[in-house]
């Protein structure tokens, strides 16, 4: 069971961003990993983001629980009906949250446990929010991304994406597995080392499912692949 959260207010442009911060066991400066939710926010599918948080606190990470949505957001997505207006308001939307996370990791990188690395871990929705965040975030070390890509409108612009981490369910139909597979290659095409992991016959929110195989092996992926990048021998 993760520790009980630290709760946070970190001051952005607009709202400020509601954080939740779970301490690793670690002493000293240390490395930190910002999480960013799907479309649905941690909600009743707190235990399973905090799967992750057990597992990098475990190897000395600091872990971010980032509520990006504003009030307003909330608020719209709530009442929304349909597919299609809600995926027009989150693509209208991108720039905005991703500087709501940047504002996130600058306060995180100023503070004295800190160790100067910063990694991201979103999932859906957030996958795709940490994808934009990373790629104009130069300060952000690692990216690991379950079940999402990149923003079409957004790609044709991306320079810079640091390593990155891509988990993917084979059968998924909320995001196909072909978001995930573009993402890794415009990490590839700017010089980012990229990697995919794909499950056969899994859907969308695999890695949520409780005493299922795969989930333990989602959760020690992404947790060894952010230790090698945010903890370099």
């Amino acid at each position: 069971m993760a520790a009980t959260a630290e709760k946070l207010s970190i001051d952005a442009r607009d709202e400020p961003v509601a954080v939740s911060r779970y301490i690793s066991a670690g002493s000293g400066k240390r490395p930190a990993v910002l999480v960013l939710h799907g479309s649905r926010g941690f909600g009743l599918r707190l235990r399973a983001y905090e799967r992750y948080a057990d597992a990098l606190t475990a190897d000395g990470i600091d872990t971010y629980f980032v509520r990006y949505y504003t009030p307003a957001d909330e608020h719209a997505i709530e009442t929304m009906h349909s597919r299609e207006s809600r995926e027009a308001y989150e693509t209208a939307r991108f720039d905005a949250w991703a500087a709501r996370v940047s504002s996130v990791v600058a306060t995180i990188l100023s503070r004295t446990d800190s160790s100067g690395r910063v990694g991201l871990l979103g999932f859906s929705l957030g996958g795709y929010v940490a994808a934009v965040t990373a790629a104009r975030d130069e300060r952000v070390n690692a990216l690991a991304v379950l079940y999402a890509g990149m923003p079409e409108k957004i790609a044709p612009q991306v320079k810079h994406l640091p390593p990155m981490l891509e988990l993917h369910g084979k059968a998924d139909r909320n995001v196909p597995l072909a978001a995930g597979e573009a993402l890794v290659r415009l990490g590839k095409s700017v010089g980012a080392p990229a990697e995919i992991v794909t499950y056969p016959g899994k859907g969308h929110g695999f890695d949520f499912a409780d005493n299922d195989p795969t989930t333990s092996d989602a959760v020690g992926r992404v947790s060894r692949f952010l230790q090698a990048r945010l903890n370099p021998t």
